[in-house]
């Protein structure tokens, strides 16, 4: 099992790379540590915090999919219908775009910190983009 350490806004946790649900998904995450971006709050979807990441687009199939990621889960939409991003919970969400419901590959579980994601999200949602940095697994 593999740990990733993230950091967002002022908050630290840990999260779980899901590599028995989500192999291929989690390869692709992998290849992209570390990664540093901005986070900011949904438009559609509810309680949530996205990373955009245009129009790169993953050859991934869907394993470990879901439109309700519970909070502290992180999804990943490889691109298609909509922009390619990835989703963290941090209350309800329903995943959606502009185009409706979407399914997304939940990979990333957060297992340390979790009582700190309703704080980050408010502050995402009435600071604006916070940045995150996901390092190596450990």
């Amino acid at each position: 099992m593999s740990t990733i350490r993230i950091e967002a806004g002022p908050f630290a946790f840990t999260a779980r790379l899901e590599e028995a649900l989500a192999p291929k998904t989690c390869a692709a995450f992998r290849a992209m540590l570390p990664y540093d971006e901005r986070l900011i709050h949904v438009r559609w979807s509810g309680e949530g915090c996205w990373i955009p990441m245009g129009d790169r687009v993953f050859d991934l199939p869907w394993e470990n999919h879901t439109s309700y990621p519970a909070p502290g889960q992180f999804i990943f939409y490889p691109g298609g219908v909509s922009e390619t991003e990835i989703l963290l919970a941090y209350g309800n969400v329903r995943f959606a775009s502009k185009f409706g419901q979407l399914p997304g590959n939940q990979f990333l579980t957060i297992t340390e910190g979790l009582e700190n994601l309703p704080e980050l999200g408010r502050m995402i949602l009435w600071q604006g983009a916070q940045p995150i940095r996901f390092g190596a697994p450990e």
